[in-house]
């Protein structure tokens, strides 16, 4: 089952303080560990304002994931829509992806991350995850068709997983080699792209 996930929508002043100071907690210290209490004092709401936006933990987890979503489409969408070309594109992914693991406070891929916390494939935070992932995937297939690649849907694949591997070896152990093996894996897909005639 995939999740349609919304695009985010105008909130109200202290929904959007609860859900940005959720933003920073989870994605630092973990989403588990991070209790409901915390989340209220930090982002300077009362109990019961929380309450009203949010009713459980478990919606502001399911926001949390689904924002992050939002934000990663966003952004990618646009570097699509400024790059003259799909390799512009797909290089300017790969700068992004290392830019970001050599960020003070990288804690890896906020997705992976969640995904570690919740086994359960149909937990709905899961079901968010699985749906970002296939739209990575979709996007990235998109780009290299559009370049001529012989098995976009594969290289894609490998992207994703190299993006992956990049982001959890970047923050577990050598951010440098991480970041290096991701652009030498995206340097060799993009040579096997043939343009179109």
């Amino acid at each position: 089952m995939v999740v349609e996930i919304a695009p985010t929508t105008q909130r109200a002043p202290a929904k959007g303080r609860i859900l940005d100071t959720a933003n920073v907690l989870f994605y630092e210290d973990g989403i588990r560990n991070v209790g409901v209490d915390r989340i209220i004092s930090a982002s300077s709401v009362t109990k019961a304002t929380f309450y009203k936006h949010y009713r459980a933990k478990d919606n502001l987890i399911v926001e949390y994931i689904s924002a992050r979503h939002a934000n990663e489409r966003a952004h990618i969408q646009d570097v699509i829509q400024m790059s003259p070309d799909a390799a512009t594109a797909l290089r300017e992914f790969v700068a992004a992806i290392i830019a970001e693991i050599d960020t003070p406070g990288f804690r890896g891929c906020p997705f992976i991350n969640a995904a570690a916390e919740f086994p359960d494939a149909d937990h709905p935070v899961r079901l968010v995850v699985t749906a970002h992932r296939e739209w990575y995937v979709e996007t990235l297939a998109e780009l290299l068709r559009e370049m001529g690649h012989p098995v976009p849907g594969d290289a894609a694949d490998e992207l994703l997983l190299a993006r992956d591997g990049a982001m959890s070896g970047g923050y577990a152990g050598d951010s440098i080699a991480a970041s290096a093996a991701l652009a030498r894996i995206a340097d060799r897909v993009l040579a096997e792209a043939r343009p179109q005639r």
